[in-house]
C-alpha cells in the first residue's frame, strides 16, 4: 500500500526541513470548529495532522489534553463522530495525511475491523494507539493492513532493544519517540536522552522518526530537527486553541503552528 504519512515526512525532509505533526483533539472546542482548525494548521505548515479521539481515561495525557478530551466527550463526541469529522475535513479540501490518535477501548467498542474500515473510508491514513503494546497489537495490525492504514508505534526512553525491534517490525508511517518520562504537556526543554532513543530506533528501521511530548517552542523544534525527521506538538497547540472564544480558535491555532516553522530548518547533526 502507499504510505502517505511516510511520503509526507520524507517530502518535508527533502526540502531541508523537519516535518511538523500537530495534534488537535477532535471535537474541541466544538465538533463544528474542528475542520476549520485543521485547515488553519495545514495552511500554516502542518505536514501531517494527528486527530485525538476523546477518551474518558487518557493515561498518557497531561492536564491540557485530558481537559480537552473531557470537554469533547461532554459534547457527545464519539469515535463515530470523529470519523464524521475526518470526512468533513477531507470534504473541505485538506489533503495532508490524517492520523487518529486514541486509546484501544473505543476501537474495541466499535469493533477493530469496522473502526479501521470506516476510518480509511473517511480519509484517515494511520493510527496511533498509546496503550496498545506491540506484543498485543497483532489483531489491530491485521485489520489496519486490510484497510490500508499505517499503525505508528510509541516508544519511550525506557523501551528495551527487544521492544524497539518488535514495535518497528510491522510499523508504518513513522516511529514516534516520546521525549519524556511521563505524560504529555508543554515543558521548558526537551530531554537530551531522546536522541539516544532515536539512534536506537534507526538501527531497527528505515522509517522516519518523529519526537513528541513536551515540544512547544520553535527552539524545541530546532533542537529535535538536529537528529529526527519530524516534531509532534500537542499540548501547547491545544492551549492556544483553548485560550479564547471558539469562533477564533482556528485563527489562534494557525498562528501558533506558523510560529514553529522557523525551527524546522535547523541542520541535522551527525549521528
Amino acid at each position: 500500500m502507499t504510505d502517505r504519512i511516510r511520503e509526507a515526512i520524507e517530502a518535508a525532509n527533502a526540502q531541508g526541513r523537519i516535518a511538523l505533526l500537530p495534534f488537535v483533539t477532535a471535537g474541541h472546542p466544538s465538533p463544528e470548529t474542528t475542520p476549520d482548525i485543521v485547515r488553519a494548521i495545514v495552511d500554516a505548515g502542518a505536514d501531517v495532522v494527528e486527530l485525538g479521539v476523546p477518551f474518558s481515561d487518557p493515561l498518557a495525557e497531561g492536564p491540557t489534553i485530558q481537559k480537552s478530551s473531557f470537554d469533547a466527550l461532554s459534547r457527545g463526541v464519539t469515535p463515530a463522530a470523529c470519523i464524521d469529522m475526518a470526512t468533513r475535513i477531507r470534504e473541505s479540501g485538506v489533503t495532508v495525511p490524517l492520523i487518529f490518535m486514541g486509546y484501544y477501548n473505543p476501537i474495541l467498542s466499535m469493533g477493530i475491523g469496522e473502526f479501521c474500515r470506516r476510518s480509511a473510508a473517511a480519509g484517515v491514513d494511520g493510527l496511533i494507539v498509546p496503550d496498545l503494546p506491540a506484543s498485543e497489537a497483532g489483531p489491530l495490525m491485521d485489520e489496519a493492513d486490510a484497510a490500508g492504514l499505517s499503525v505508528i508505534p510509541l516508544l519511550a526512553l525506557t523501551s528495551t532493544d527487544r521492544s524497539v525491534e518488535q514495535s518497528c517490525r510491522r510499523a508504518g508511517g513513522f516511529i514516534y519517540c516520546v521525549s519524556v518520562l511521563g505524560v504529555t504537556g508543554a515543558r521548558a526543554q526537551v530531554s537530551s536522552r531522546v536522541r539516544g532513543l532515536v539512534e536506537k530506533v534507526r538501527s531497527h528501521t528505515d522509517l522516519p522518526v518523529a519526537v513528541g511530548f513536551g515540544i512547544s517552542t520553535p527552539e524545541h523544534v530546532a533542537e529535535v530537527a538536529g537528529y529526527a525527521d519530524g516534531a509532534a506538538v500537542g499540548s501547547a497547540l491545544v492551549n492556544a486553541i483553548s485560550d479564547g472564544p471558539p469562533e477564533t480558535a482556528a485563527e489562534r491555532a494557525g498562528k501558533y503552528v506558523a510560529s514553529l516553522k522557523p525551527g524546522t530548518r535547523a541542520a541535522k547533526v551527525a549521528n
